[in-house]
């Protein structure tokens, strides 16, 4: 009996998950092997036809058996094939097509022999075309024929690559800007130019036109020029000037009750503030421009002005001289104005009290500022004091 055979480990291989980009490289690999499978099918054409003409099956594999012309992207071949239509062709060929692709006839389309099959690839063109983003597709191949395709006029433009330049499978991104006409209104003419300028700036340059200092244009001079656009040249000068201003002071209203009603008396004037202004001054094409406020600095804060405001009732009457012809009087002396001021500035009032007799009578401030009552009722305490006597002229009008 013959000694037993060596025992051979039996392993099973596991079976692996393949990620997205190993399932694609797996199919592409079956296709590549049908491809291969095919290619030796058509290779045994003559062999098998004469097996097919043996075996009486010769009409049938010839209906089956197709010469076609297949162009990609321009590059044509003649083949050989078994699909029953286009889009099995492209698989056979293993070519994927995508939703931006052409292919005429399209995939659905019967195979006859002596078709002609095209499939023109997409490809992505980011386009900025005078300032505007587009994100197209195209099934050109170069800058020329895209351009040619979307109808963008190319005479006299600027393109940010060469007209000839290819678009490759993964696109490209391309600057067109269109030639348009400009006119320019400047120092008292016009000039109309054709450009292709990205800037109004540029385009001003273009014309033969130089800014200077703060020249500017009317509008933005970085924005992008349009066709058949209009376009004036501002020109500016400009200085600064610096002035001083003054700033109002506050009156603050304190009452006080040893004032009679009526009676307003200033305890401290108010000084005015001084702050330095400085002014940005332009001309525009030699008209003035409103002042522009730049900076400001205080150099004197003001100073509040205070007043006394009294509440205290006036009196009711002095006695022995309530009957007489105060308004007589009072005509006679200032012309019946309680404000009035004699031409020296020592009397006031209505009956023109001299500052130191109106306040000995019990007055405060100046006569000329107290109320016409409370001067007639000073009045009539100095009269009882003193008679007629301080108004020497008038005082006789108290007893008409």
């Amino acid at each position: 009996m013959a000694p037993d055979a060596p025992t051979v480990p039996h392993f099973v291989a596991p079976t692996l998950e393949l990620p997205r980009e190993g399932r694609a490289a797996a199919r592409r690999a079956a296709r590549a092997k049908r491809a291969a499978e095919l290619d030796a099918l058509r290779r045994l054409v003559p062999r098998a036809l004469v097996v097919a003409v043996l075996a009486g099956g010769t009409t049938a594999f010839v209906a089956h058996d197709k010469e076609v012309r297949l162009s990609v992207d321009g590059r044509e071949r003649s083949l050989h094939t078994f699909a029953a239509d286009v889009g099995g062709l492209l698989e056979s060929e293993g070519l994927d097509t995508g939703p931006h692709d052409l292919v005429s006839p399209s995939p659905g389309e019967a195979i006859t022999d002596g078709d002609e099959i095209k499939l023109r690839r997409g490809r992505p063109v980011t386009l900025t075309l005078d300032g505007e983003r587009h994100r197209i597709w195209t099934t050109a191949r170069t800058v020329e024929g895209a351009l040619r395709l979307l109808g963008v006029r190319a005479e006299g433009a600027h393109l940010s690559v060469p007209r000839h330049a290819a678009i490759s499978r993964r696109g490209l991104d391309l600057e067109v800007r269109t030639e348009r006409t400009v006119t320019f209104l400047a120092d008292g003419r016009e000039r109309t130019i054709r450009t292709n300028a990205a800037t109004v700036r540029r385009a001003v340059a273009e014309a033969g036109i130089v800014l200077r200092g703060e020249d500017t244009t009317s509008v933005p001079p970085d924005s992008y020029p349009l066709d058949g656009q209009r376009v004036s040249v501002l020109r500016i000068t400009g200085s600064r000037e610096v002035r001083e201003e003054v700033t109002p002071f506050r009156t603050v209203e304190r009452s006080d009750p040893t004032l009679f009603e009526g009676t307003r008396v200033v305890v401290r004037r108010g000084v005015l503030g001084v702050r330095r202004v400085t002014y940005a001054l332009r001309t525009v094409n030699g008209v003035e421009q409103k002042p522009r406020k730049l900076s400001a600095e205080t150099v004197r804060e003001p100073v509040d002005q205070i007043e006394h405001i009294g509440t205290k009732p006036l009196p009711g009457s002095v006695g022995g001289a309530d009957g007489l012809n105060w308004k007589a009087l009072a005509q006679c002396e200032a012309g019946g104005r309680p404000n009035a001021v004699d031409p020296s500035g020592t009397h006031g009032g209505l009956y023109q009290f001299d500052t130191r007799t109106w306040q000995r009578l019990g007055g405060t401030g100046r006569p000329q500022d107290a109320p016409a009552a409370e001067q007639t009722h000073r009045a009539k305490k100095l009269y009882v004091q003193r008679g007629a006597s301080p108004w020497p002229v008038c005082g006789r009008k108290l007893h008409q």
